[in-house]
């Protein structure tokens, strides 16, 4: 399993909307920073977990209204 395109540069836009670092986006998606890194790098080799991980942030990002 991979995280697309467009699901990575959601999460760089969210992380760039919200000014978050690294370390703070990581704990707000369940993840480790250095797993966050690899992926705004493009790095694929992401277990299913993680991905799964990364796409619930990203629908509760887009789905709750603040």
């Amino acid at each position: 399993m991979k995280l697309t395109e467009k699901q990575i540069l959601a999460l760089k836009r969210k992380r760039g909307e919200e000014n978050l670092s690294i370390k703070e986006l990581a704990k707000q998606v369940g993840v480790s920073r250095w797993t966050i890194s690899r992926i705004i790098k493009s790095q694929p080799n992401l277990s299913s977990t993680t991905i799964e991980k990364v796409k619930d942030w990203l629908i509760d990002q887009y789905t709750t209204i603040k």
